[in-house]
């Protein structure tokens, strides 16, 4: 989103993302800012379709200037029924955003939050255990909550990011560690499943394992302000929406993108475990990149959706079919590469609140 000036009755629009002061937003309490105490709003209070949203001075109360966001990532004027909506869905620059009737799972009404993959904050959420400024360098007691998901290469709250590349600021995966890792990259998302000796970090022998995913119990993630990143989908693209689970001994990993990403990264299921979840290879003594196919939504059967603790428990989804696989012989810690080229997004997400959206 765009704001054409910082004159109240300025149109909001799209455009291509510069990280310019007119595209940084923020959602705080209810209300989208831009320029500091410039907020999104509503012409004249208009209910009808199609009226144009515009940046006006905030000001306490006002109905104009009151947003939230849906479960599937619709910026919603509160009470109104109305949501944010690019107009016949026209991505080309200089398109005017306006409100228009909520539909469920509308793509030109999903917005998304994000952070410049270079231009990181110290912390994303309050109370955030880790920092997402992570820095250039590796250690292994790092607090670095900040992911990077590319081709191979009962504490949630506490979890720190542990990567195969050193030079991110992470903590580096032990040489040994990984036993099988399959990758795969699919229309809408990448996954990395696979096998190891994950005492090695620091989780218990015996432990069966958790999930981990954007939004947590209370909306700020699990763990607190975790973010991440990969190139597979452009340079420094920000996944908004991610399901992780590991044990000792498994673990697996989705990161979505795109109007679907509620659906294919659903993060309910958290006792199913990784082969319920996200169905793939988990075969020891292979290292493979791979596309894919998407799998079928978790949970989703027909036109039935099954939610945990209802019986009976349906069997997983079989495995999307793959192609293109190229085998690697292992995978051991090497240096990061920093030719990135940083490529913007646009909205703002419930999951971040306080956020800088472009």
């Amino acid at each position: 989103m765009t704001a054409s000036s910082n004159a109240d009755g300025a149109l909001v629009k799209i455009q291509t993302c510069t990280y310019s002061d007119s595209q940084k937003w923020t959602f705080t309490g209810g209300t989208v800012k831009v320029f500091g105490n410039k907020c999104l709003d509503v012409k004249d209070g208009s209910t009808a379709d199609g009226t144009n949203l515009q940046i006006w001075t905030c000001s306490a109360n006002n109905a104009n200037q009151q947003f939230f966001y849906t479960g599937d990532n619709r910026l919603a004027w509160t009470n109104k029924g109305k949501c944010v909506d690019l107009t016949a869905g026209n991505t080309a620059s200089g398109t005017q955003l306006k409100s228009y009737a909520c539909t469920d799972h509308n793509k030109n009404q999903i917005w998304n939050t994000g952070y410049n993959a270079i231009d990181l904050p110290a912390t994303s959420q309050k109370n955030q255990y880790g920092t997402n400024k992570c820095g250039t360098t590796s250690s292994q007691t790092s607090k670095c909550q900040t992911v990077w998901l590319n081709t191979i290469g009962d504490t949630e709250a506490e979890q720190v990011a542990w990567c195969t590349k050193s030079g991110r600021g992470t903590r580096t995966i032990p040489n040994g560690a990984l036993k099988g890792v399959h990758f795969v990259k699919t229309p809408n998302y990448v996954q990395v499943t696979g096998v190891g000796d994950f005492t090695k970090l620091n989780i218990l022998k015996g432990d069966e394992g958790g999930e981990l995913d954007n939004r947590g119990a209370d909306g700020r993630g699990n763990p607190a302000g975790g973010l991440v990143f990969g190139n597979t989908f452009g340079n420094g693209t920000q996944y908004h929406e991610w399901t992780s689970f590991i044990s000792d001994t498994e673990f697996c990993f989705r990161a979505c993108t795109g109007a679907d990403a509620t659906v294919n990264c659903n993060h309910i299921y958290d006792v199913m475990g990784c082969a319920w979840n996200m169905p793939a290879s988990y075969k020891s003594g292979v290292f493979e990149n791979c596309d894919a196919n998407n799998d079928l939504p978790m949970g989703v059967y027909g036109t039935s959706t099954w939610y945990q603790g209802v019986k009976p428990t349906p069997t997983a989804h079989p495995a999307a079919a793959s192609s293109n696989c190229h085998s690697l012989p292992t995978i051991s810690v090497s240096p990061v590469k920093r030719e990135v080229h940083i490529r913007g997004r646009h909205g703002s997400h419930v999951a971040f609140p306080g956020a800088t959206a472009f």
